[in-house]
């Protein structure tokens, strides 16, 4: 038996209203790891609340820091087909499934805009797991060219999150 995404949202809410550090479930066909981890309290997540917060490296970089909450699924059905993209734009993708935010905090202005530059380094959203907030980094020096997810939305590892024409 496969489990589906909303198997898995709901044992995510379960493990986030308890108190468990961390949590390993194998079965046949499906694994799933979770832990909970941060930076100092108090960043202000997108719902103004003051929680841990976490930072995530760009999905290129396959091991996320120790701090990171970290969640790895594996399930036995083919996983989606990318999205097609021109070959030279760079995609910044999510590294985890999570709720994507534009924004630090509802009110607020999104991290960037379509045309907005952007450097290796420069945050371009949040990734929300279980109430902590993975800042998620462009990767590459460039132009941002679209924005391919919508705020408050859940995206999955390998989603394209934005598209990036690399600087010259």
């Amino acid at each position: 038996m496969a489990l589906t995404d909303d198997d898995v949202r709901e044992i995510l809410r379960i493990i986030d209203d308890s108190q468990l550090e961390e949590l390993r479930l194998d079965t046949d066909g499906f694994s799933l790891h979770v832990r909970r981890g941060g930076a100092p309290a108090g960043n202000p997540g997108p719902a103004g609340n003051p929680g841990p917060a976490a930072t995530a490296t760009p999905a290129r970089d396959p091991a996320p820091p120790a701090a990171a909450a970290a969640v790895e699924r594996s399930n036995a059905r083919p996983a989606p087909a990318p999205e097609p993209a021109a070959a030279h734009l760079h995609e910044v993708t999510s590294p985890m499934l999570g709720t994507f935010y534009r924004a630090e905090a509802p009110g607020r202005p999104p991290f960037v805009e379509v045309g907005d530059e952007v450097e290796p380094d420069t945050v371009v959203c949040l990734i929300e797991v279980m109430k902590m907030m993975n800042s998620i980094q462009a990767g590459v020096a460039g132009t941002v060219v679209e924005v391919c997810a919508e705020n408050a939305e859940l995206v999955e590892p390998g989603r394209a999150l934005f598209r990036v024409e690399p600087a010259s």
